[in-house]
Order: structure tokens, then sequence, then C-alpha cells
């Protein structure tokens, strides 16, 4: 089992993978309590099924290159709910309408949130 300081560092890399794709909506929870063999779960949001399957592989492309192992990856085909499982980080990236009806959010209401620190963003030029 890696350490949480790893799983936070796997989130933070992961949430900036993200956004970088348009993932809105970002959630991380530490779900270490109730599930000892994980300890925190991100939650994105995409707006189509063709952003929901470029948020996830850049996810997976980034953690990947940074060294981390992915045990199993679920979803993809359909592109509406894809699971990242990175071990002590498990990534939901959603579709928004299957976000809402799973509600992962209320399922998990009583495990806290862990902070992102996502980078600020570029201005655009001519601002």
């Amino acid at each position: 089992m890696q350490s949480p300081e790893t799983a936070e560092a796997m989130l933070q890399l992961a949430a900036a993978a993200a956004v970088s794709k348009g993932g809105e909506d970002l959630v991380a929870l530490n779900v270490s309590e109730p599930l000892p063999l994980v300890d925190i779960f991100l939650l994105v949001t995409g707006n189509s099924e063709r952003n929901v399957a470029a948020i996830a592989d850049e996810i997976e492309d980034r953690l990947i290159e940074a060294g981390h192992k992915r045990v199993r990856r679920e979803g993809r085909a359909e592109a509406r709910w894809v699971l990242l499982d990175f071990g002590d980080l498990i990534v939901h990236v959603f579709h928004q309408e299957e976000r809402v009806y799973y509600g992962l959010e209320r399922l998990w209401k009583d495990c806290p949130v862990v902070p992102i620190d996502l980078p600020e963003p570029e201005p655009v030029a001519g601002e």
C-alpha cells in the first residue's frame, strides 16, 4: 500500500490532467475510513462521451508517465462513467447525467473532502 502523501500527489496530478481536458466539478473524498484499501476517490464530470473519454485518457496517461500502475479501468467503451483504479486513488469520470443519477457524493457524504490545488488558469490574450 502506498502512503497517503503518494495518494494526494496522485490526486493533484489527476486533477490537473482532468482540468486540462475540460473536466468540471472536481470533488475528492477521503474514503480511507470505510474502505481501508483505498485512500481517495476523485469525481470528475465531462460534458459528452467524447469529453469523458478524453479526460479519462489524459488522467491515465499522466499517472502512468509519473510511474503509477493502473490496477484496472472500466467503462471506457461507453464513456458514460469511466473508472480508473490506481490503488490508493480511484478516479470516477462521469457524464453529467450519470453523475447526478448515481450521486456518489450523497453515498459518501460522511467522508471528508480532500483539497485539490489546481493551477490558476492562463490568461487569454487580449483580455
